[in-house]
């Protein structure tokens, strides 16, 4: 995979750049063969035909395969074996069977499981997951690696379909509302307001700021619905290919009222189970850290861990790095618990702890905060319909008042 990087030269010129390796620590050891001191790594799309017909394995099917796959092993069967069971069992799903397909074709020829997995051209693989593959077929735990990765993918496929269920209702409501204010806007405003033209009535300013949108709107709601969709596109552009942007949305979510502290609880407790999992494997504490950070998908977060994995491969604890690092404000309680474990030499446990707490955490907030956007939404579109009935009725109330 591509990495770029930031740092300095033998001459103490600052450089950049990609470098092509199948891991951080490949990377690395590559740079300062060529004399290069990075600041960082950072796991970069590598724009190729290749990397484009790529495609994501969702995690529902990450966590099958993992299961299935451990099942099989753990009963004495081979990896390949296991492979070719998988690919008769899953006939009907074309391109998991082609994903399976190369598995067993390359294994067959003799490639471990992590090579053949790094090398098929079907899905694009978190990094953790290989490389933790890669540590299990080293100490011969790929069973209980494969187990615990199943339970991590089926753990998120489960949040992210919660938080889709419960978003569905406040989402349809939205559209609902956006759908009857437009309506009032565009019909019903107009034919109204005609009333009030013909009786020459001074309106209320109420009324007018409601007319002259609904004119706006009649007048320009194809510019508007097309700037609407280009807006759209044009965020989501830029905030996959421009690093600056991207930088900055994933900061300020961070510091959004109770949004940046869940979202600070997932990923910390993404990255606590992941890094607990690996000290259990017994893999190396530097080597285990680098594994974790690749989890983060918030930009802030992702690049506090990287530059703090560089001094913990110095030698110095995660936590001490994470203080050193002037970057996103951690929780407390993380540092802590983090501190705490290392000093105890306890840190897979204590994370482990940590990891679930945060899931609870989270889970608890979800609720208060779903249940409290349904009435929300309703207020809302209350507010608005309120305000445009208001605006028709109060000059129709002053022509009835001054008839009388």
């Amino acid at each position: 995979m591509l990495f770029k990087y930031k740092g300095f030269d033998k001459t103490g010129k600052k450089v950049k750049g990609t470098v092509t390796a199948s891991s951080v620590e490949e990377a690395g050891q590559k740079l300062k063969a060529q004399g290069i001191y990075h600041e960082g790594l950072t796991p970069t799309k590598e724009f190729s035909l290749e990397a484009f017909s790529k495609r994501q394995m969702p995690g529902e099917l990450l966590a099958t395969f993992s299961k299935e796959l451990s099942s099989y092993l753990n009963s004495g069967m081979t990896i390949l074996t296991a492979i070719k069971l998988l690919e008769n069992q899953h006939e009907g799903e074309k391109r998991y069977v082609s994903f399976l397909n190369s598995l067993k074709t390359m294994i067959d020829e003799g490639k471990s499981l992590f090579n053949a997995l790094q090398a098929q051209k079907v899905y694009a693989l978190p990094d953790f997951f290989l490389q933790s593959l890669n540590v299990a077929g080293q100490s011969g735990k790929m069973v209980e690696v494969l187990t615990n990765m199943a339970n991590f993918f089926s753990a998120q496929t489960k949040i992210k379909k919660q938080v889709k269920g419960a978003m569905i209702y406040p989402s349809v409501i939205l559209v609902v509302a956006i759908l009857i204010i437009a309506f009032l806007l565009v019909s019903v405003v107009p034919q109204i307001t005609q009333i009030f033209e013909d009786t020459d009535q001074q309106l209320p300013e109420i009324t007018q700021v409601v007319v002259s949108t609904s004119n706006f709107l009649i007048a320009n709601y194809l510019y508007i619905l097309v700037g609407l969709i280009v807006s759209i596109i044009l965020f989501k552009i830029t905030y996959a290919k421009v690093e600056g942007f991207h930088k900055f949305i994933d900061g300020m979510m961070l510091k959004v009222p109770l949004i940046g502290n869940l979202i600070q609880n997932h990923e910390l407790g993404r990255f606590s189970y992941i890094l607990s999992l690996m000290l259990g494997s017994g893999v190396a504490y530097a080597q285990a850290v680098n594994l974790a950070k690749a989890t983060f998908a918030n930009y802030q977060l992702s690049d506090l861990f990287n530059k703090a994995a560089i001094k913990v491969e110095e030698g110095n604890k995660l936590s001490n790095s994470l203080q050193l690092v002037k970057s996103v404000k951690l929780k407390r309680n993380f540092m802590q618990t983090l501190a705490l474990g290392e000093e105890s030499s306890e840190v897979a446990e204590v994370l482990s702890n940590t990891s679930d707490l945060y899931a609870e955490e989270n889970d608890d907030k979800l609720k208060i905060l779903l249940s409290l956007l349904n009435p929300f939404m309703m207020l809302f579109i209350g507010g608005f319909v309120g305000v445009i009935i208001a605006a028709m009725m109060l000059p129709i109330f002053t022509m009835t008042q001054g008839l009388q």
